[in-house]
C-alpha cells in the first residue's frame, strides 16, 4: 500500500490514510474477545485498499474481512464484525457513533413520516426522556455479525430505495416496548414498558419479523400468519384472491383453504357448463401472491390446503415438481395435503382410497374436519352409491406419490384435520378446524368469504412471538415472561388495523396468539442431554408444561382484569378442557415425568374468569429471529456448529451458542440416526401446545442402503409422527445427494407389520 494515498471523508475532504486510526477502532472494537489477530486482520483489508477510498468503503472493507474470519475455531470474530458493523451503521442513521437523545430522534422520525404520529401524542417529552434512561445502546454489541445483518437488511427502518437507515436497534425495542403499551394507565405503563424492553433487549424474549418491521411505523399490520379459506363460487375465489393481495402486501405469510373447490368437470349450472378445475384458480391465488415482495422485506409466500380424497389429487399433488409444463404446474406455492385416520387405515389395511369432487358428497367435506364418525359414514355410503362420480386408487401408490412429491420438492406439507380438531382449544362442531398456515404452527377456525367485505367471513390472524429458552435461567422465570409477552401481544391485538373485516372480527373474537420457543438446541446441550437417546424428553415434558402452564395463567389474569375473549365459549377452555386433557396417550409410554403445577386450580378459574385470548401457544420455524437472538432455530437440532445463510446481504456465518464449551454435548442434525427420536420430542412438546409445531422430517441417504432412502422408511415416520399426535408436518429435509426408491408395495400391510409395527395409530 502507497503510505501517500488519500482517504475521502464523509463530507467528501480528503486527508491522507491513518492505519494507525484504524488499528484503534479494530483494537477497541476486539476488546474482550479471544483469537482476534489484529495483524491478520490489517493484512488482508491492506491489499483492498487503493488512493482516494472512502471512510465508508474501508469501514465495510474490514467488517467483511472479519466477517470472512469466522470459524469454529475462530469463534469471536463474529462478534468482532457485528462490533464493526454497528459503528459503521450508527454512522450511516446519526453521522457519529453515540445515537441523539430518544425525544429528538422521534420527533424528527414522525416529523419525516417514519414513525406513528400517536407515538408523540400518546407520550410527553418526560415519558420520552424517562424513556431515554432505560436505553442500553451497549446492548448493540450483544449482536453476532449475522444479526446485525439482518436487523439492517429486514428490520431496522430504512428507504429500501436508496437504502439509507434511519435507526439502530435499541430505538427499534423501546419504541416496540413504548407503542405496544401506550393505552396502558399512565401511572403503570412505563414500568411495564422497561420491563418489555429489557426482555425483548437482553433476547429472553424473541419478536417476529411483523412486529420488528412495523411496530413503531404508520403501517399497523403486525399478524405474521394469516389463514384465508375460499369457498366454491367465484366470487369467494375471487374474496379470496383479493385478501392474499392485501396481506400480503403487509408482510404476512399466507395459508390458503382451497379444499371447497371442485373437481374438473363438475357441472356448473345445471350442466350448461363444466368446471376447469383447481388448477386455473391455484394459479389465481399463485398470481395474488407474488404480486407484491412485501416491501423489500419478505417476499411474497402462501402454503394452500386440500384434502386427501379430492377427485384431482394425483395432478395436485405434482403441481411443485419441476417435471411438465407451465400449464399443468403451479410451482410458487407451497402444499398442504389434509389426511385423517381413516386413510392412514386404509393404507395399513393395503385398500383402496375413493376420491370425490366436494361438490358431489354433500356433508363430506365439513365432516372431514367436525365430526369423523359422521365422515367415516358418509364416505362408506358415498363409495357404495353408483351414480356419485368418483374415481379409486391404490392406498400405497396415493401415500408413496404423496411422500415421493415431499421428498422431492421438500415442500408438500401433511395436515391431520383429526388430530387439528380432537387436540384443539376450538369445540370442532362450533368452530372446527380447516387449515393451517404458511408454516403449519398455526390452526385456526376460518369461514370462506362471499366477497371482501364479508361480515360473515372469518379470516384468522396469529400474532406470534418466543421465548429463548437459551437465555433463560429457571422455568420459574416463565412466569414473568408468560404475562409480560401475553399483556404485550394482546395489545397489539387492538393496536393494529385490519384491512378487511373478516380479519378483524376473528382477531378482535378469537384474540389468538402463538408463542412459541426458540434455542431449544442450546437449551438441550446446556443440559446434557440429546434428541436421539430419550434422554431429553422428561426435561422437555417438565419444560413445556411450564410454558404452557403460565401463558394459560397470564391469559387467566388478563381476563379478571379485561374480560375473557367474546368466544370464548366456542373454546374446550370453557369447558375446562386444557392441552393436558385430550393429547394422544401413546406419549405416556415415552415419559415418567409427572405434572408440577397445579392445574386443578387453574381449571376452576378458568371455568370462572375465562381466557384473554383462545389460543396462547404455537411452535414457528423462526428462522431470522432466532438469528437476532444468536439462537439454534426453534426446536431443530443445528445442520453444523456453524451455519451459513446466504441473504441478499451476502453469506452469514453464526456459531452456535457457546461452541467452545458444549461443542461435545450439541447433537448436529445428520447426526441424529434417525427420525424416531425427534418426532417422539415434537409430540411430547404437541401434548401441551394448543395449536401445532412447525416440525420437520430428515433423511440422510448415506445411512441407507445403496445411498437412497427407501419410501418405507418415509411411510414409516408418517405413521410415527400421527401415532405420537402431531398435528402438522412441514419441511422434508434432504442432505445433498438423495435418491428415492420407486418400490412397488403390493403387500404394503406385510411390510408394514414387519417395518412399522410401532407406529400403529
Amino acid at each position: 500500500m502507497n503510505q501517500s494515498w488519500l482517504v475521502t471523508k464523509r463530507n467528501g475532504t480528503k486527508e491522507n490514510i491513518d492505519l494507525r486510526k484504524i488499528r484503534r477502532v479494530i483494537t477497541m472494537s476486539s476488546k474482550g474477545l479471544k483469537k482476534i489477530s489484529i495483524d491478520k486482520l490489517e493484512s488482508i483489508f491492506q491489499i483492498q485498499l487503493y488512493n482516494k477510498i472512502s471512510t465508508s468503503d474501508i469501514q465495510e472493507i474490514i467488517i467483511k474481512v472479519a466477517a470472512d474470519l469466522i470459524s469454529t475455531e475462530t469463534p469471536d470474530y463474529q462478534y468482532l464484525a457485528a462490533r464493526l458493523a454497528i459503528a459503521h451503521l450508527r454512522k450511516k442513521a446519526y453521522g457519529n457513533f453515540n445515537p441523539p437523545e430518544l425525544y429528538k430522534h422521534v420527533k424528527n422520525m414522525v416529523n419525516i413520516g417514519k414513525y406513528d404520529k400517536y407515538l408523540l401524542k400518546n407520550y410527553s417529552k418526560e415519558d420520552f426522556k424517562k424513556m431515554n434512561s432505560f436505553i442500553d445502546h451497549q446492548r448493540d454489541m450483544n449482536f453476532s455479525y449475522a444479526a446485525v445483518k439482518q436487523l439492517e437488511g429486514k428490520y431496522l427502518l430504512k428507504n429500501r430505495v436508496t437504502g439509507k437507515i434511519y435507526e439502530s436497534a435499541q430505538f427499534l425495542y423501546i419504541l416496540i416496548a413504548a407503542c405496544l403499551f401506550s393505552l396502558y394507565p399512565k401511572s403503570i405503563r412505563l414500568n411495564y414498558v422497561k420491563k418489555f424492553y429489557d426482555a425483548i433487549s437482553s433476547f429472553k424474549i424473541s419478536l417476529p419479523t411483523p412486529v420488528m418491521a412495523g411496530v413503531r411505523t404508520p403501517t399497523r399490520q403486525f399478524s405474521s400468519c394469516v389463514l384465508i379459506e375460499c369457498g366454491d363460487s367465484l366470487d369467494s375465489i375471487n374474496a379470496t384472491a383479493s385478501a392474499i393481495t392485501k396481506y400480503v402486501s403487509q408482510r404476512a405469510g399466507i395459508g390458503i383453504n382451497a379444499g371447497r373447490i371442485r373437481a374438473i368437470g363438475s357441472p356448473i349450472r345445471n350442466g350448461e357448463a363444466f368446471h376447469t378445475g383447481c388448477i386455473p384458480f391455484y394459479k389465481h391465488f399463485q398470481t395474488a401472491v407474488k404480486s407484491c415482495s412485501q416491501g423489500g422485506v419478505r417476499g411474497g409466500a402462501a402454503t394452500l390446503f386440500y384434502p386427501i380424497w379430492h377427485l384431482e389429487i394425483e395432478n395436485l399433488i405434482v403441481l411443485k415438481n419441476n417435471r411438465g409444463i407451465e400449464d399443468n404446474r403451479v410451482r410458487h406455492l407451497d402444499y398442504g395435503v389434509q389426511i385423517n385416520r381413516f386413510f392412514y387405515d386404509r393404507l395399513i389395511n393395503d385398500e383402496k382410497i375413493t376420491l370425490f369432487s366436494p361438490s358431489d358428497v354433500p356433508g363430506l367435506y365439513s365432516s372431514f374436519f367436525s365430526n369423523q364418525k359422521k365422515f367415516k359414514n358418509l364416505y362408506l355410503k358415498y363409495e357404495k352409491d353408483k351414480d356419485i362420480r368418483k374415481k379409486q386408487v391404490k392406498s400405497i401408490d396415493l401415500f408413496s406419490l404423496i411422500m415421493k412429491e415431499r421428498a422431492s420438492t421438500g415442500r408438500i406439507y401433511i395436515q391431520n384435520v383429526d388430530h387439528c380438531n380432537t387436540h384443539s382449544p376450538f369445540d370442532p362442531s362450533i368452530a372446527p378446524i380447516r387449515q393451517s398456515n404458511l408454516c403449519l404452527e398455526i390452526v385456526l377456525p376460518t369461514k370462506p368469504l362471499n366477497n371482501i367485505l364479508d361480515k360473515n367471513g372469518e379470516i384468522a390472524l396469529c400474532t406470534l412471538s418466543a421465548f429463548n429458552l437459551g437465555a433463560i435461567n429457571s422455568l420459574e422465570e416463565l412466569e414473568d415472561l408468560s404475562s409480560l409477552i401475553v399483556r404485550a401481544l394482546d395489545e397489539l391485538l387492538d393496536y393494529q388495523h385490519y384491512p378487511i373485516v373478516a380479519a378483524r372480527n376473528g382477531s378482535i373474537n378469537r384474540r389468538t396468539l402463538g408463542i412459541g420457543v426458540i434455542n431449544y438446541a442450546y437449551y438441550l446441550a446446556k443440559n446434557g442431554v440429546k434428541y436421539s437417546d430419550k434422554s431429553a424428553n422428561n426435561l422437555t415434558h417438565k419444560t413445556f408444561e411450564a410454558i404452557q402452564y403460565f401463558l394459560l395463567k397470564a391469559s387467566n389474569n388478563l381476563a379478571k382484569e379485561k374480560g375473557a375473549c367474546r368466544l370464548f365459549n366456542e373454546t374446550n377452555y370453557s369447558k375446562g378442557i386444557l392441552p393436558i386433557d385430550n393429547y394422544k396417550k401413546s406419549l405416556d409410554s415415552l415419559i415418567s415425568e409427572p405434572l408440577h403445577y397445579d392445574w386443578k386450580k387453574l381449571r376452576n378459574d378458568i371455568i370462572k374468569y375465562g381466557l384473554r385470548n383462545s389460543t396462547l401457544s404455537a411452535l414457528m420455524p423462526s428462522e431470522t429471529s432466532s438469528q437476532i437472538s444468536n439462537a439454534t432455530n426453534g426446536i431443530e437440532p443445528p445442520r453444523d456448529y456453524i451455519s451459513v445463510k446466504v441473504s441478499k446481504d451476502g453469506i452469514l456465518k453464526q456459531i452456535v451458542p457457546e461452541y467452545e464449551k458444549l461443542k461435545d454435548s450439541y447433537e448436529l442434525l445428520w447426526q441424529i440416526p434417525d427420525n424416531t427420536g425427534y418426532l417422539q420430542l415434537v409430540g411430547i412438546i404437541q401434548k401441551f401446545i394448543d395449536q401445532s409445531i412447525s416440525a420437520n422430517t430428515h433423511y440422510d441417504p448415506l445411512k441407507f442402503q445403496n445411498n437412497k432412502v427407501p419410501m418405507n422408511q418415509m411411510l414409516k415416520d408418517l405413521l410415527l409422527s400421527y401415532k405420537y399426535g402431531l398435528k402438522t408436518l412441514y419441511y422434508h429435509n434432504t442432505r445433498d445427494g438423495t435418491k428415492i426408491t420407486n418400490m412397488k408395495y403390493k403387500n404394503f400391510s406385510k411390510i408394514y407389520r414387519n417395518d412399522c409395527s410401532s407406529c400403529k395409530v
